[in-house]
C-alpha cells in the first residue's frame, strides 16, 4: 500500500519576560520532533536570545534534547525552535492485533513485559473507594467479550465528551482522582487519566509532547471547520503498547487515534519528564513577568508516495 509524505514546517516560540535584568541557570528543552519510520526531521533551526551555549543529548527514553545555557543578563529570554519534517501517517489503527490480545484481558510475553514494566506500572494512587478503578471498568462489558481496541476508542471519546476542557499554562499535571474529581483538565490532564486507567486494566501506555496540526489554523492551507482542541500550543496524549501493532495513538483531548495529525516530539513513562521547557533564573523574586508560547504548524504539500 502506497501512502503520501507530507511536510511540515514547524515554528515553536517560548518567551519568557522580566521586569529588570536576570541571569539564567541551564534549560533543558525538548521541542525536537522523534525520528522514527513514520517521520524524519529534515531541517532543524535554534535561536536563543540572548546569546547562549548550547548541547544536544538523547535523554532515557531517547528522545532529543537540547541544554540551553544562556549567557549574560536579560529582561527577556526567548527560545524559538524550527523544524521541517516528513511525516507519513501510520496506520497502526487499522492493523490487526495478535489473535492473543484482541480481547481483555490479556497477557504480554515475557520479553514484552521486562521491557514494558515502568508503562504497565500505575504512577498515581487511587483512594480507599477505587475510584479510578470503578471508573476504568464502566469501559467494559460484562455480559460479552471485551475487544481491547474497542474498550480503548470509548474510554478516548467519552473523556473528551464528558470533561470540559481547560487550558493551563503554570506547569505540573493533575493526577487522575483530581481530573475525574474537577470534571475538567487540560490535554495532559486527560492524556495522564487515560493512561492510569488503561494500566489498570493490564494495557502498557506512556506519554506523549508533540504539536497538533489544524487545518483550520493553517493559512496556506487552510480548510472550513471546527478547530482542533490544543492547537496553537504544545500538546499532549498518549500511546498504547497493543502486541500485533505496537505503540497506537489516542488523543483523547479530540477523540483521534493514530491520527497522522499529531507530531511526536516526547515519549516519557509520566508526563513530568516531558516538559518543553525547564529551567531556573536569578535575580529579584518580583521580576518575573510572565511567558508566551506559540506554535505554528504548516504543510508544505504531498511529497513521494512511500512504501507499506
Amino acid at each position: 500500500m502506497q501512502r503520501m509524505a507530507i511536510q511540515y514546517d514547524i515554528t515553536h516560540t517560548t518567551v519568557y519576560r522580566y521586569k529588570k535584568p536576570v541571569t539564567f541557570g541551564l534549560h533543558r528543552v525538548m521541542f525536537r520532533p522523534r525520528d522514527s519510520h513514520d517521520l524524519r526531521v529534515l531541517a532543524t533551526d535554534l535561536q536563543v536570545s540572548p546569546q547562549a551555549f548550547t548541547r544536544l543529548i538523547q535523554d532515557p527514553h531517547s528522545n532529543s534534547v537540547a541544554l540551553v545555557q544562556p549567557m549574560g543578563e536579560a529582561t527577556e529570554l526567548r527560545i524559538t525552535c524550527s523544524f521541517t519534517i516528513e511525516h507519513v501517517p501510520a496506520q497502526q489503527d487499522q492493523l490487526a492485533l495478535d489473535p492473543a490480545a484482541e480481547f481483555l484481558p490479556f497477557a504480554y510475553s515475557v520479553q514484552e513485559r521486562l521491557d514494558l514494566e515502568h508503562y504497565l506500572r500505575p504512577h498515581h494512587d487511587d483512594d480507599n473507594q477505587g475510584t479510578l478503578i470503578r471508573w476504568a471498568h464502566q469501559f467494559l462489558h460484562t455480559d460479552q467479550p471485551n475487544s481491547t481496541r474497542e474498550v480503548l476508542t470509548r474510554m478516548n471519546a467519552h473523556i473528551g465528551q464528558s470533561l470540559e476542557y481547560k487550558a493551563r499554562d503554570e506547569e505540573g499535571t493533575q493526577t487522575p482522582l483530581a481530573t475525574l474529581a474537577l470534571g475538567s483538565g487540560s490535554c495532559r490532564d486527560y492524556a495522564l487519566l487515560m493512561m492510569e486507567a488503561a494500566r489498570r486494566l493490564g494495557i502498557a501506555t506512556r506519554f506523549v509532547s508533540g504539536y497538533l496540526y489544524d487545518a483550520a489554523l493553517d493559512r496556506a492551507n487552510q480548510t472550513a471547520g471546527e478547530s482542533m482542541t490544543g492547537a496553537g500550543t504544545t500538546h499532549a496524549w498518549l500511546q498504547a503498547y497493543l502486541p500485533g501493532v505496537g505503540w497506537l495513538a489516542f488523543d483523547p483531548t479530540n477523540n483521534l487515534m493514530g491520527s497522522g495529525q499529531l507530531i511526536r516530539v516526547g515519549v516519557t513513562r509520566d508526563p513530568a519528564q516531558a516538559a518543553p521547557i525547564s529551567g531556573s533564573w536569578y535575580g529579584d523574586a518580583e521580576a518575573y513577568e510572565g511567558l508566551e508560547a506559540t506554535v505554528v504548524v504548516t504543510r508544505r504539500g504531498a511529497g513521494g508516495a512511500t512504501g507499506p
